[in-house]
């Protein structure tokens, strides 16, 4: 079937035709974090039917956003993952959840979750408690774990744990959504109990170092920085 088209002569809308199909960039939001399988996808995309899924891998493909490749033995699987130019859609997502992160006033009855959907938000709340700091950063969100890597490029995440990350963060998806609100901060979650962080260093210590939510000029070094409050 020939792919539909805006037929606009504009950059935005050649981007649609390729991406703006309903669960296109969800998607490519899920292969973000790496090589996933069929089933990976279908488990992780609540709501999406099989024809579907399959009918966007597709579309994807063809377009240079997404390929496959079936795993070395002893796996025998076929898993897809983003090209470069999937992966440079990650700006993309920033941005929409950037946009979108005002409407996360609560998850309503219908809504799925996935511990990993918070990633990309959470991105940019460490790149503005860090002050364009570099690192790694392994998160373990309720039972989930992944890695964010802070560049001064372009940032990247990834699943499961970091090899050496500068600092390790503890929190569950309550605290998480709070940071992605901007309704807390880092080291105010860190100075409550809400969130652990461990590690040394500057990232560390800037993820720590607490800053007045009332004025925004005054900054206060968190009382006990080194201590790890227990996790609740």
């Amino acid at each position: 079937m020939a792919r539909r088209s805006y037929d606009h002569y504009c950059a935005a809308a050649r981007a649609l035709d390729v991406i703006g199909d309903r669960w296109a960039l969800l998607i490519v939001r899920e292969l973000l974090t790496g090589p996933r399988r069929y089933t990976d996808l279908h488990a992780d995309l609540p709501g999406i039917s099989t024809d579907v899924l399959a009918a966007r891998l597709k579309d994807l493909e063809r377009d240079g956003v997404v390929t496959r490749r079936r795993l070395p033995p002893p796996g025998t699987a076929t898993v897809y993952e983003l090209t470069v130019r999937g992966r440079d859609l990650l700006p993309v997502l920033a941005a929409l959840a950037a946009w979108g992160a005002p409407e996360l006033t609560g998850p309503r009855s219908t809504d799925a979750m996935r511990a990993h959907w918070f990633v990309i938000p959470l991105m940019d709340t460490l790149r503005s408690s860090t002050d364009g700091l570099e690192g790694v950063v392994q998160i373990k969100l309720d039972e989930k774990l992944f890695h964010i890597r802070l560049s001064a490029g372009a940032p990247s995440y990834g699943d499961g744990p970091a090899d050496d990350p500068d600092v390790r963060v503890t929190m569950d998806s309550d605290t998480c959504l709070a940071l992605i609100r901007a309704a807390t901060t880092m080291a105010e979650a860190h100075m409550t109990g809400k969130l652990r962080i461990a590690g040394e260093g500057r990232l560390a210590d800037a993820l720590t170092r607490r800053r007045s939510t009332s004025d925004g000029e005054r900054a206060h070094t968190a009382q006990g920085a080194d201590a790890e409050p227990e996790f609740r």
